[in-house]
This record gives structure tokens, sequence and C-alpha cells, in this order.
């Protein structure tokens, strides 16, 4: 029996983080001059998504993003390009290679700002949180998987023990909702 591929860095089981990991670089893949973020600081929420504007390595099926907070980034290179500037995340990507460097939130009122959308996949440091979940994970439809197999990409994704949620999280879900309210005033901030 074929196992379903998720992505290259839990195919073969999650690998456990390190409490004590205090952040490390990602690099792009452009074999000369790459792209460095460097991050100071263990991710949080990392996740595979199969949201279809996340950058996923060539045959992965989802992404897998992490974020960190905004004054822990740091990037080295000016060749990056903003690849959808309407869009609520800056994702950040290489001009050369087209690898999404990093995603930025500029509103000032969306309930992620501050955070950072990292991939963690592209730093060679070990000890990063592990993926805890999947998110959106009906949107790979949007990518072209075949709607049939979507019964085996949920069981794959709980044998993994990243539990399969059409949207975010629940405690990313009522932090989104937490935040609303307390900006309508429905809760005191």
């Amino acid at each position: 029996m074929a196992t379903t591929s998720i992505h290259p860095a839990v195919d073969n089981g999650v690998r456990p983080g390190s409490a004590s990991f205090a952040g490390g670089t990602l690099a792009c893949k452009c074999a000369s001059n790459p792209v460095e973020v460097t991050v100071t600081s263990q991710c949080a929420y990392n996740h595979v998504c199969g949201c279809t504007k996340c950058w996923k390595p060539a045959g992965a099926m989802f992404s897998q993003v992490a974020v960190v907070p905004r004054d822990k980034l740091r990037v080295s290179a000016d060749k990056l390009k903003v690849v959808d500037a309407n869009a609520a995340i800056q994702r950040y990507a290489c001009k050369d290679c087209g690898v999404h460097m990093y995603g930025r939130i500029e509103n000032t009122k969306h309930p992620f700002y501050g955070f950072d959308f990292i991939h963690t996949e592209l730093s060679k440091d070990h000890g990063w949180a592990p993926p805890e979940f999947a998110a959106f994970v009906s949107s790979i439809i949007e990518s072209g998987t075949p709607p049939n197999q979507m019964g085996a990409v949920r069981s794959r994704l709980k044998e993994l023990h990243l539990e399969p949620y059409d949207c975010l999280s629940p405690a990313l879900m009522d932090a989104i909702a937490t935040h609303v309210a307390k900006a309508s005033g429905k809760l005191a901030a």
C-alpha cells in the first residue's frame, strides 16, 4: 500500500523540537548568493498548510509554515520581491529561485500583526518546534488533488499526529475571534 506524501519534512515522521532552541538561519534554494533569513527565537504554531498561496517544495502536497515575532527576524539580502501585494500576508520570495522566505502582515489591525511567517524546512538548524496540525486541508483540491483522495490524505495526517482542519487550529481561531471581539468592544481590551 502506497503512503500518501504530505511534505518531505514530515513524510518520515514529525521530528521533535528542542525546548532550548533559540532560532536559526533559513536559506533559499539558490546555489550562489542565497537569500538568508536569520530568526532569533523558536517558532510557534508550526503546521502543514494546504493553502494555495503558500510556497511548497517541488512535489509537496502541503507547505510547512510557522510564525515568529516580527522583531526576531532579519533578512540579509536585497533580492526579494513581494509575490502578491494585495494579499493580507506579504510573502517575500527570492527573485531568482522563487522560494518564499518569509511573510509579513503590515495591517496593524490584523490579528496576526507582529508575527512573521516562515518555512522552517529552509533551515539546516535542528530544534525548530515541530508541526502541530494541518490547516486548510480541503484547499489542496484547488491545487489539483482529486477529491476522492481526501480520505487518504486526512488519514495520513492523523497517522502523523497532525490533526486536519479546513481552517486554522482551534487555538488560532480563538485568537482571531478574541482579537475581533476586543477591537469591536465586545470583550475588554
